[in-house]
């Protein structure tokens, strides 16, 4: 039986699609000295396929090759199962599925992954086979391999479970075909809504080096060993089945219908690195994944490995690859219409990566002045003696870049797959229903495109951008409108909080109060809000009757007001900040640092209350709170296989100082008022406890490189420790077993046990203490944290990159010691308190004053709900009463050296 394949464009040229090739070659060679090229598709041709096939069988050098494989063998049922744990209602069964693969080539590698489909389609009985299609530049290469996946051993049983078919186009045919909503209708009598129209409209002709593979597919039927080993549910690694009680205040959350078919991309080989950075990520921005839908992105990505070995495996001894360049030449003289036009004996293979940039660039290099003489034109292009003609680069990717990658083309990463030699990485990937931006990142809308606002683009931590609000809104009403169900609305999660309701109406009354304020303006109806919304609760632990001044709030469910009226009261407010926006833009406005500190302040205030809100939720999952759908569920033991497999420091602490730090910055709200224009809009606010600037000496310590981990308080709390610290707040027994909480409900500590640990500071420095430590101070911590601290573009996980904490990466060598501490605030031993010259907010007059007390600690960092613009500012600083069990506070230990 033939195979299948959708021709989607038309083929010329030995081969080489016709994409006026000709005239990408001539503009390349003429461009000046230094900077000519010729384009990498040339590469490709049938010849080339077939030498790039001799590299990745005969070349041990080229090192990429075999690790992906190697993840591919023994990871494709965990990268299977990862990729179908999205929370969604629909049947699983009863959904069509496409699986395509861009720049296929050979399919060697691609076999795992196939067997590991139909092991996937048995298991979960599937009433109709999944569809993979391999898309490809050549024809003739897609059906010789889909020819022999067909005819072979590992044919026969995909048979009925996974159909295989091809796409013959470039990258930008076939995701034009798939925006179209051409895969709906191709091959099968299913019918549905098309994928968003916009979502693929930026795809730039970003389609040079389809870098793939032609090797034979084994027909020895190889799989991955683990088999049925990560076809595991909830419960066998260690989670709680979850069945949500009721219904979320918006509603069920869309689900895959039958009708609809969820996609899932592969882009393998590192081929990503043929882009330039900006490129890439605006091709796997242009990708068209539907947010929060359980489209999934597998990418192969190679690391910034040694320079010697990068040049090796492009420059093999043998000479695999001079060849498969070489050929490069042969293909561009076909192209222009004589093989023989570029001589070979005249150019040389030339190859080297740049550290700095960490990018390996291929070049022929001419032995000789010459002329090249275009056919058909008569069009000469003069070349001198050791010029160089650049005809591939590929991109290499730290962590620090691959993050930044997958933030500025708006994907999640779910999972991280890493060779046995930490050369190579495969992440699955995921569209989220809201994600954070990169502080310094052009700020972009919709698809991709500049928004044209005035007051958009600005320094990180100067005046909130309309986009702020936007993505701080999205996650605001994700939480409060998917993660509550109706009838926790009038519930305390813990006791020392509101309840839920409470804070629907807390934050838009915050903001009206101060735009009201700051505009002299009349409060928006209902004009009862400011009494019962106003300010929220935090009372002290030991006895909860002293509480700082807060709203008096209504004794009775029956007379707090509607949740409808709330939203209403939400959505007028939201109205008219964004009317202030537009006449701040059109001048009616005048821009002073007053206005900007307004707008700061009830920005950051609204996303510490989602933070709050969140820890109070945590304590119900499983029983009230809903897991936050659209978001991959995690795949439980798959990531703590990659846990428990992850490198750990050479030695557990660091000595640090003595060293100056300075500490806070200034920011004087009494001068609010002389200070507009670009002066207010290039100036860094914080709240008032962040300033003034001092300089402090630190003396010498030593430091642990990670934080207190669930694994090891949990021994203490069993063992010497016993009957000395309270059972954390974050943990849960169940069923005569300790478990930790997550908002998918609570899983083992044996999934947990390297998550540092989420507790009280009593607790952590009565640990630290019997180990012989104590905790850090402030300027101790925030030195360590400017030394080694990752961030968010590091990779970092706050902003919601996790719904949990996960294990610390600090204190590798191949990173110089940087990382990240895994999720958490942490406690200093610092007690929150008035500095030299510390002046109370004008605006908000209580929100430190109050808890001056000597009953609070400093605490810094941030958590993994915890938004970028307050963990990158390094004055920011947060405070926790020292026996208050339920934020997402951890800790690491100090001693004196």
């Amino acid at each position: 039986m033939p195979v299948e394949i959708l021709d989607l464009h038309s083929l010329s040229n030995d081969g080489i699609p016709n994409l006026d090739m000709s005239k990408q070659i001539m503009d390349g060679l003429s461009r000046p000295i230094g900077q000519k090229n010729i384009p990498t598709m040339l590469l490709y041709d049938e010849q080339g396929l077939r030498l790039y096939d001799d590299i990745t069988t005969a070349v041990p050098e080229y090192y990429l090759f075999g690790a992906e494989e190697e993840i591919l063998k023994n990871r494709a049922d965990e990268i299977i199962g990862t990729m179908h744990r999205h929370g969604q209602s629909g049947d699983l069964r009863e959904t069509d599925e496409v699986v395509l693969e861009l720049g296929a080539g050979a399919l060697r590698k691609t076999s795992h992954i196939l067997l590991g489909l139909c092991r996937f389609a048995e298991r979960e009985k599937l009433s109709s086979p999944i569809t993979y299609y391999a898309l490809d530049l050549e024809k003739r290469e897609l059906e010789r391999t889909l020819g022999e996946i067909e005819n072979s051993e590992i044919g026969a049983r995909l048979s009925g479970k996974v159909t295989t078919k091809g796409m013959c186009g470039t990258y930008d045919d076939g995701l034009k075909f798939v925006q179209d909503g051409g895969l709906l209708h191709s091959g099968s009598e299913s019918s549905g809504p098309s994928l968003p129209q916009g979502q693929a409209s930026s795809i730039s002709r970003l389609t040079e080096a389809l870098v793939r593979e032609s090797s034979p597919i084994p027909s020895d039927g190889s799989s991955s060993s683990e088999g049925e080993a990560f076809a595991s549910t909830d419960s066998e690694s260690g989670g709680t089945s979850y069945s949500p009680p009721s219904s979320p205040i918006d509603g069920e959350p869309e689900s895959l219908s039958a009708t609809q078919r969820a996609l899932h991309i592969m882009f393998l080989g590192s081929s990503i690195g043929n882009f330039p950075r900006e490129g890439a990520a605006s091709f796997l921005r242009s990708l068209p994944l539907r947010a929060g839908m359980g489209d999934t992105l597998l990418l192969g990505l190679d690391h910034d490995n040694a320079k010697e070995k990068i040049e090796e495996a492009y420059n093999d001894k043998k000479g695999y690859t001079r060849r498969f360049i070489m050929n490069g030449l042969r293909s561009a003289g076909r192209t222009l219409g004589d093989e023989n036009l570029f001589d070979e004996k005249n150019w040389e293979y030339v190859n080297k990566y740049n550290e700095d940039e960490r990018r390996h660039e291929a070049y022929f290099k001419s032995k000789c002045s010459q002329v090249i003489t275009e056919p058909t034109s008569n069009a000469q292009f003069e070349i001198i003696e050791n010029e160089l003609l650049k005809i591939e680069e590929s991109i290499k990717y730290s962590d620090t870049d691959a993050y930044t990658l997958f933030t500025n083309a708006n994907l999640r990463p779910i999972e991280r797959w890493t060779d046995s030699r930490g050369q190579y990485s495969l992440w699955l990937l995921e569209r989220p229903p809201f994600m954070f931006p990169l502080l310094r990142s052009p700020s972009l809308v919709g698809n991709g495109e500049k928004s044209n606002f005035k007051l958009l683009n600005l320094p990180a931590f100067s005046i909130p951008s309309r986009q702020d609000w936007e993505e701080l809104w999205d996650a605001w009403d994700f939480i409060t409108r998917r993660m509550i169900p109706s009838s926790m609305l009038h519930e305390k999660p813990i006791d020392l909080r509101h309840i839920c309701l409470f804070y629907f109406g807390h934050i838009p009354t915050f903001l009206d109060i101060h735009l009201s304020k700051l505009l002299k303006e009349p409060h928006t109806d209902p004009d009862v809000f400011k009494y019962i919304f106003e300010r929220g609760i935090d009372p002290d632990v030991d006895d909860p009757n002293q509480c700082h001044p807060h709203s008096e709030v209504p004794a009775q469910a029956e007379d707090w007001p509607s949740l409808d009226s709330i939203l209403t009261f939400q959505g007028r407010v939201r109205t008219r900040l964004m009317k202030l926006y537009d006449d701040i833009d059109s001048g009616v406005v005048p821009l002073t640092r007053k206005v900007c500190r307004v707008l700061f302040m009830t920005l950051e205030h609204e996303a510490m209350h989602a933070e709050t809100l969140l820890y109070m939720l945590i304590q119900r999952a499983g029983t009230g709170t809903i897991p936050p759908s659209g978001f991959t569920v995690p795949h439980w033991k798959s990531l703590a296989t990659a846990w428990n497999e992850a490198p750990v420091p050479d030695n557990d602490t660091v000595v640090l100082g003595p060293e100056t730090i300075t500490l806070g910055h200034d920011d004087p709200e009494d001068q609010d008022l002389q200070h507009s224009g670009d002066d207010a809009l290039n100036h860094e606010y914080g709240w008032d406890n962040e300033g003034p600037k001092r300089v402090v000496e630190v003396e010498k310590f030593r430091i642990s490189w990670r934080p207190v981990t669930n694994g090891e308080f949990y021994s203490f709390y069993t063992g010497e420790g016993k009957g000395k610290v309270e059972c954390p707040a974050s943990w849960f027994q169940e069923g005569g077993a300790m478990k930790v909480r997550t908002l998918y409900g609570p899983v083992s500590m044996d999934v947990a046990h390297d998550w540092p640990v989420i507790t009280s500071y009593d607790s952590l420095s009565t640990y630290a203490q019997v180990n012989g430590g104590r905790l850090p101070t402030e300027p101790e911590l925030r030195l360590f944290y400017d030394k080694f601290e990752a961030g968010y573009e590091g990779g970092a996980n706050v902003g919601f990159r996790n719904w949990h904490p996960v294990p610390s990466t600090t204190g590798l060598i191949k990173a110089n010691g940087r990382g990240t501490n895994g999720g958490v605030w942490e406690w200093t031993s610092t007690v929150f308190d008035k500095t030299e010259g510390f002046v109370s907010s004008v605006l908000y007059p209580g929100y430190s004053a109050d808890f001056f007390d000597g009953k609070h600690q400093v605490v810094l960092g941030g958590s993994y709900t915890t938004i970028p613009r307050i963990t990158e500012r390094r004055t920011f600083r947060n405070w926790y009463q020292r026996n208050y069990p339920y934020a997402w506070v951890g800790g690491r230990i100090v001693y004196d050296a």
